[in-house]
């Protein structure tokens, strides 16, 4: 239990109580972000049902506002600094990790956040029109990918990273794949994630030979727009 609290403290702005903690519980707090994704979704698809009482549009950016603030912009700035180390230096990885570690945000970095927050909610609301039920695996789904990216990716540098990767067991990953593959019976669309997933630790590997809390945060993203894309995919088929 104070290991799902930590996770809840971490990846989201929702009320957690005060626990005491050392580095290993927050490192295997990890083992809890897809049970964190599932809330996520709930706060996303029921404000989105909400607003959609008013007009698709407002349910749409009710939906994308409330997934910006649950989750305290967390992955939106981690996508941002990637996208400022590849504008900047996409040719030099030291130059380019050297950026990544910068705080200010720079250009490549706002055109990231815009595009992506565009993509989202013009997929909520087309997703919307079959319904926003299926949105609640979205999140679910795609923060099973950081168990997988920690678990056989290095960390680019020491600290949380390295022992988040000892904390993550086989177990954990092969539990929340058979949980992802029950509930694809139901939602079809998630069939994408473990493609979306893998495809971001290939890129990972070839690109920047590691992983950083960046690049967890900008898969977690990307994942999540690429399984946006799936449902509306599948509800057009």
């Amino acid at each position: 239990m104070k290991r799902l609290v930590l996770a809840f403290g971490f990846l989201t702005r929702l009320p957690t109580p005060r626990v005491d903690a050392d580095a290993a519980d927050f490192a295997a707090a990890i083992r809890a972000y897809p049970l964190v994704g599932i809330a996520i979704g709930a706060c996303v698809a029921g404000t989105g049902w909400l607003g959609g009482r008013i007009d698709p549009w407002t349910g749409a950016l009710a939906a994308l506002a409330m997934w910006v603030a649950v989750t305290g912009a967390l992955h939106l700035d981690g996508l941002s600094d990637l996208a400022d180390g590849l504008g900047a230096a996409h040719k030099d990885r030291d130059r380019m990790l050297a950026v990544m570690a910068d705080p200010h945000v720079g250009s490549f970095g706002v055109v990231a956040i815009v595009m992506q927050l565009i993509a989202k909610l013009v997929l909520l609301h087309d997703v919307a029109e079959t319904g926003l039920a299926p949105i609640i695996a979205v999140p679910f789904a795609a923060r099973i990918g950081p168990l997988v990216w920690a678990k056989w990716l290095p960390a680019l540098k020491p600290g949380l990273g390295a022992s988040v990767a000892r904390a993550v067991r086989m177990r954990d990953i092969l539990g929340w794949v058979l949980i992802l593959a029950a509930a694809a019976t139901i939602v079809p669309a998630l069939v994408t994630a473990p493609f979306l997933v893998a495809g971001w630790w290939l890129w990972l590997r070839r690109r920047l030979g590691g992983i950083s809390g960046d690049c967890h945060g900008a898969g977690i993203e990307l994942v999540e727009t690429g399984l946006l894309l799936a449902l509306l995919v599948a509800s057009r088929l």
